[in-house]
């Protein structure tokens, strides 16, 4: 298969599956802007840009936004892989940490699509790719806030396909099970030790890269991602 390269925007680029999807995308000759709240955990690659951005920062973001788009003029795709998870019952949150999940995981992508989205219609072919999470399909004990967040998510990018189906842009939702990356640091619970209990980053950044080679006529909708086994432990 011959591959179209793009311009692509990575959020959350620094670290886990947003740094996998965006050493992908190097290896295929795309070009990526990374960004993250903390640019100095880009490396130097070629064909790759880092900038900083907090996306829990919601005003940043429309200046951010125009400033890309002036300086890549050639953006066509953006991959939203910014995200984290806290896990627990409702009444263990404060009001600011359910603010904060619900922005960073939900309305900070809704904010840079908006900022983004007049000029990505005016290429020839673009793409809106979200990173979900298997939280966007069923709700489950402890994630209350969590999966508000994904299925925000979620709802999002269907009604957003259905608006931009007459335009050039593809909109793609991607929702993986467990993946073994740093997400599960700060958390109670991890995914088994056995290779079959977790997906790799890698696995995400393939679907991604299957995304933005779809043919002209073809929208990818939704693809879920699951290990071959759902185990869960508990850290002592």
């Amino acid at each position: 298969m011959s591959i179209v390269t793009r311009t692509v925007l990575v959020s959350g680029a620094s670290s886990g599956i947003g740094r996998a999807i965006a050493r992908q995308l190097l290896r295929e000759g795309h070009t990526v802007i990374g960004i993250s709240r903390d640019a100095a955990r880009f490396g130097k690659h070629a064909g790759f840009t880092g900038r900083q951005l907090d996306l829990s920062r919601l005003g940043d973001i429309p200046p951010a936004a125009k400033k890309l788009q002036n300086d890549f003029p050639a953006l066509d795709a953006v991959v939203f892989a910014a995200g984290y998870g806290q896990f627990g019952g409702l009444e263990q949150f404060s009001f600011q940490q359910l603010e904060r999940l619900m922005t960073v995981n939900f309305t900070a992508a809704m904010f840079l699509t908006r900022a983004l989205l007049p000029g990505l219609k005016r290429q020839a072919h673009a793409n809106l790719i979200y990173i979900g999470s298997e939280a966007a399909l069923k709700g489950g004990r402890n994630g209350a806030a969590y999966c508000a967040s994904k299925f925000a998510l979620r709802g999002f990018t269907q009604a957003l396909r259905d608006e931009c189906g007459k335009s050039s842009v593809k909109v793609s939702l991607v929702n993986p099970g467990m993946v073994d990356t740093g997400f599960f640091e700060t958390l109670a619970f991890m995914p088994g030790k056995e290779p079959s209990h977790a997906l790799q980053a890698e696995d995400v950044a393939e679907a991604i890269g299957y995304i933005l080679q779809a043919g002209s006529h073809c929208v990818i909708d939704e693809i879920n991602l699951t290990p071959a086994s759902k185990v869960i432990e508990f850290k002592k």
